[in-house]
């Protein structure tokens, strides 16, 4: 655990924002060591150099995930995007299976459920997901925080309701990895972007899998999904990888580069002192909201805060320097370690004015 003088030092070495900037739910800021490592990556293919050392960042990314998701690294696979990763577990399930999902979560997590045409997708109320769990549920698909408002899922109802039911569960951990504790071993797939709280550039992926691949296919696999990847390269794949590595996709080495620095940085700053520090803000902002007569969208523990009837100040808030965005007819803003309260009266000011 950091002290607060060592945390906020460390964020004051790694950010210097140019606008009071409350988005990561969108795009997290780079740190400056993972800007100094994108700018050795490029140097190294410009310079003709070997870039084994951009492989070596792979490895180590999928270590650092699995350390934060509290999983055996072997179970952690690299892929580009949460779309392609549902993809891989809607391929798996049988024609006429029920997937169980939330509405208005986010398109990734659902939409190639939707695109088989032979799933039966069924959408309840956030709220209601694990009561909803029934015999016969083959999957339940939810993001733990919920993109558009903030709203956490009730992830360990949720579990227990499968368990009784026999289905499996598939969490999609982008909005919350960074900053809430990620249990990705009490689900059975999960997944999780690199560029919103993990801090990374774009064009990373994890997907978490079972011990025993969860009747997943490696329908995507290349050369590097081998056990033996150097040796893969020319006709089909000999021998799979022995580990969830055999449902990678050809890493993207610059942003791996880039990545292996920040989720570093996450590691120093813990992710309990993250979340405190985000929540403290959050909450500044919600009884900032209330004085002001605005109600934003219960969601009670979450470093993201949506507004109703606000959603047509986001462009003269963006002209001011205040970066927030507007989803599903809410201005949402999002707090992040590089956060402080001064960001939120500036907000709050603006709002008021």
């Amino acid at each position: 655990m950091e002290t607060t003088e060592t945390f906020e030092s460390l964020v004051r070495a790694e950010f210097a924002p140019k606008t009071t900037y409350l988005n990561t739910a969108s795009n997290g800021l780079l740190p400056a060591r993972t800007v100094a490592a994108l700018h050795e990556a490029a140097l190294l293919r410009a310079e003709g150099r070997p870039l084994t050392p951009l492989h070596e960042d792979v490895e180590a990314c999928r270590a650092a995930y699995a350390r934060l998701a509290g999983v055996p690294v072997g179970r952690v696979a690299l892929g580009a995007s949460v779309a392609a990763h549902t993809g891989l577990i809607a391929a798996s399930l049988p024609a006429g299976a029920e997937v169980l999902t939330a509405e208005g979560d986010f398109t990734s997590v659902l939409n190639p459920f939707h695109v088989r045409g032979d799933l039966k997708v069924r959408e309840v109320p956030l709220e209601r997901i694990a009561d909803s769990v029934r015999p016969g549920t083959a999957l339940v698909a939810v993001s733990a925080a919920q993109s558009a408002d903030g709203r956490i899922a009730d992830l360990p109802a949720l579990r227990e309701a499968a368990r009784t039911h026999g289905a499996r569960t598939y969490v999609d951990f982008s909005q919350s990895a960074g900053w809430l504790p990620t249990d990705a071993d009490a689900h059975d797939f999960s997944a999780a972007v690199s560029y919103k709280w993990l801090l990374g550039p774009n064009g990373a992926a994890f997907l978490v899998v079972p011990e025993d691949f969860g009747g997943l296919s490696p329908i995507l696999a290349g050369w590097v999904a081998g056990e033996e990847p150097e040796a893969s390269c020319y006709g089909p794949v000999a021998e799979l990888a022995h580990s969830a590595r055999r449902f990678d996709l050809s890493p993207v080495l610059f942003t791996h580069a880039g990545l292996r620095r920040s989720l570093e940085l996450i590691e120093e700053l813990g992710v309990s002192a993250i979340r405190a520090h985000n929540l403290a803000l959050a909450d500044r902002f919600r009884a900032g909201l209330t004085t002001l007569g605005h109600e934003p969208v219960p969601a009670p523990g979450s470093a993201i805060v949506a507004v109703p009837g606000l959603a047509h100040r986001q462009p003269e808030l963006a002209a001011a320097g205040i970066q927030v965005s507007e989803r599903a007819g809410n201005l949402r803003a999002s707090f992040h370690l590089f956060n402080t309260p001064a960001d939120v009266d500036h907000l709050l000011d603006a709002l008021s004015g």
